[in-house]
């Protein structure tokens, strides 16, 4: 268990004052079980005449700020402060939970709330290699299969930070052996869709000592995946790090499509020259803390 601190600072810069349209932000992580926000704050400036809050479809938290007043800077600053407790989701992995050389079927009744995650999103080559990862004969524990496939990733392919464009398709990624997170994410969707599982794109921060992401993130957001394994539900396998389970790893938003998933992004009007860059910084602290222990119970009858 522990207690996490997140500074997420991200500036704009421009040479002369411009105007800004409306600007949307999803930078505060999910609650669940694992992962309980003790405070959060936001601070925009210059100030914006409107500042509101809203879930978008998948539950995320979105910010949103307009703003009336002209500047040449322009900046958002989320300070997050939660427990995390991450939990190995694997170890309740139900006996049905195989795959062989027919596609992966979820329960019927889990299907409909599952079905918009299994759309493929690859080509026959993606498909081909997912099937690397599955026995030639009989079947192969998900477990397994995905776990296999995170390191894969970590191990075979070359990681470089890019923090503007779309992700590469999954095709592109296996092609170039390299990417950044976002881009082995949907690799790993791909090929997991591939297989008939569910499986989502997700985006928040990593406080591992990770050779690759860095200890915070590489100071940065990161990406990474979640697959619908039946009896573990939504378990996380983040392929840049070779990370099996949440270790390390702060959920912000779990989507079908990674384009949901943007952490900052909004408009403004000026000449084209005016822009000068952006800055981010993401500096996280971690405070280890003992696990309580558990309330023993009794049962009595009567």
């Amino acid at each position: 268990m522990a207690k996490v601190s997140i500074r997420h600072l991200t500036t704009y810069r421009y040479r002369n004052p411009v105007a800004f349209g409306e600007h949307r932000m999803m930078l505060r992580p999910l609650e669940s079980f694992d992962q309980r926000l003790i405070a959060s704050e936001l601070i925009v400036g210059p100030e914006p005449t409107l500042l509101r809050h809203l879930h978008d479809v998948s539950g995320a938290v979105v910010s949103v700020a307009r703003f009336e007043r002209r500047a040449d800077r322009l900046s958002f600053e989320s300070r997050i402060r939660l427990d995390h407790s991450p939990q190995n989701a694997l170890e309740f992995e139900a006996d049905e939970a195989m795959v062989g050389r027919e596609a992966f079927a979820y329960a019927a009744e889990d299907h409909p709330e599952l079905a918009r995650f299994i759309v493929p999103q690859h080509n026959a080559d993606v498909e081909a290699w997912a099937r690397r990862f599955v026995r030639p004969v009989g079947k192969t524990r998900l477990s397994t299969l995905l776990s296999d496939m995170t390191h894969a990733i970590r191990a075979e392919f070359n990681y470089g930070v890019r923090l503007e464009g779309r992700p590469k398709s999954p095709s592109e990624t296996l092609a170039s052996r390299s990417g950044s997170c976002r881009d082995f994410a949907v690799l790993m969707i791909g090929a997991a869709r591939s297989l008939g599982l569910a499986a989502q794109f997700v985006s928040g921060y990593i406080y591992s000592g990770s050779q690759k992401a860095g200890a915070s993130g590489g100071g940065h957001t990161h990406a990474w995946v979640r697959v619908y394994v039946p009896g573990s539900g939504w378990t996380d396998f983040d392929p840049t790090n070779g990370i099996v389970g949440a270790e390390g790893l702060i959920r912000v938003a779990c989507v079908a499509d990674p384009r949901h998933a943007i952490p900052l992004y909004g408009t403004w009007a000026g000449l084209p020259a005016d822009y000068l860059g952006m800055d981010v910084e993401v500096d996280i602290d971690v405070e280890r803390v003992a696990e309580p222990a558990a309330p023993m119970r009794i049962a009595q009858g009567g």
